[in-house]
C-alpha cells in the first residue's frame, strides 16, 4: 500500500503527517505520547490500519515540529485543527489514542462542525495528580537523558506484563536510537498533560462517539473510559467497550481493535 509522509506548513508552524488509503471519507488518527515520532513507523501503521484504507483516506498527524517551552493539550488540539483545515479536510472521522484522545476531545469541542464521528482509545478527560505521577517519572528520566530506562518504564506501564517481557529486548534496542532532542521533545509533550481537565466540557460533544478502554489500564486508570462516558451526555450515539488483559496500549495489543473501529465508523 502506498504511504506518503508529508509536511503541512501554516503561518505558525509545520507538522508532519502520514497519508494512505483511497476512500472518500477522511479518517484522522492522533497517536498517543511516544518517545520518538511515529513518522518512522509509517509503513507499520499503514499495515495495522489496512482494513480501513479501502473505505477511508487515512491521515496520521504528529505534533508540531518546533515546540514551545511549554505546550498544553489545548494548544496541541488547536494546532492539529489548524493542520487539518489547512489540508482542506472536512467532516472527518477522528480517532485519538491516549494523549491523542485528549487532543481529539479538545478539537471536537472547539470545532464540532469538523468531526462527524469520534473514537477515543485509552484516554481520560482529566489527568489527576495520581495519574500525573507516572508521567512525571517519565519526564524525569527524559530530562536525565536515560533513554533505556525511559523506554523500559514506559513499556512496562502501557503493555501487559507478558507483552512487555516479549518486547523488552526491542525496547532496549530502540532506546539506542533516541537522541537528546527526542528526549527533550518527549518531556515537553508529556508535561502538557499536567492539570488537564475537560470533564465539564464533554457535554458539548454531540456527534457519535466510541469509547474504548482497558480494565487493566495502569497509566490513566481502569475507570477513565467510564468517566468519559458519564460526561458525554449529548452524544447522539455512544458506544463503549472495555478490554481485559490488553493494558493501556489496547490499541496495539487487542486483535479486534481496528475492526471494532471500522464497524463503528461504517454503521
Amino acid at each position: 500500500m502506498p504511504v506518503q509522509i508529508s509536511t503541512i506548513k501554516t503561518d505558525a508552524f509545520e507538522m508532519d503527517y502520514i497519508r494512505f488509503g483511497a476512500g472518500k471519507t477522511p479518517f484522522v488518527i492522533l497517536p498517543g505520547l511516544s518517545v520518538q515520532s511515529v513518522m518512522g513507523a509509517a509503513e507499520l501503521i499503514a499495515k495495522d490500519y489496512g482494513q480501513l484504507a479501502e473505505a477511508f483516506t487515512v491521515y496520521v498527524f504528529d505534533r508540531r515540529r518546533e515546540l514551545p517551552d511549554t505546550y498544553t493539550v489545548h494548544e496541541m488540539a488547536m494546532d492539529t485543527a489548524a493542520a487539518v483545515q489547512a489540508l482542506g479536510l472536512e467532516h472527518i472521522n477522528l480517532f485519538g489514542a491516549s494523549q491523542g484522545g485528549m487532543i481529539a476531545m479538545e478539537l471536537t469541542i472547539a470545532f464540532p462542525q469538523l468531526v462527524d464521528k469520534l473514537v477515543l482509545g485509552s484516554t481520560s478527560a482529566c489527568v489527576g495528580e495520581g495519574q500525573y505521577r507516572i508521567i512525571e517519572d517519565w519526564i524525569r528520566l527524559a530530562r536525565e537523558e536515560n533513554a533505556e530506562e525511559l523506554y523500559l518504564t514506559f513499556g512496562e506501564a502501557v503493555y501487559p506484563r507478558q507483552t512487555f517481557e516479549q518486547f523488552r529486548g526491542l525496547l532496549i534496542e530502540a532506546a539506542k536510537t533516541v537522541t537528546n532532542a527526542d528526549l527533550e521533545r518527549f518531556a515537553v509533550l508529556a508535561g502538557g498533560m499536567h492539570g488537564f481537565d475537560i470533564s465539564d466540557q464533554l457535554g458539548k460533544i454531540n456527534c457519535p462517539v466510541l469509547v474504548i478502554g482497558a480494565k487493566d489500564d495502569r497509566v490513566l486508570g481502569a475507570d477513565a473510559a467510564e468517566t468519559i462516558g458519564k460526561y458525554l451526555t449529548h452524544s447522539s450515539d455512544l458506544e463503549m467497550h472495555l478490554y481485559e488483559g490488553c493494558g493501556h496500549a489496547a490499541y496495539d495489543t487487542a486483535p479486534d481493535y481496528k475492526e471494532r473501529i471500522r464497524r463503528f465508523l461504517l454503521k
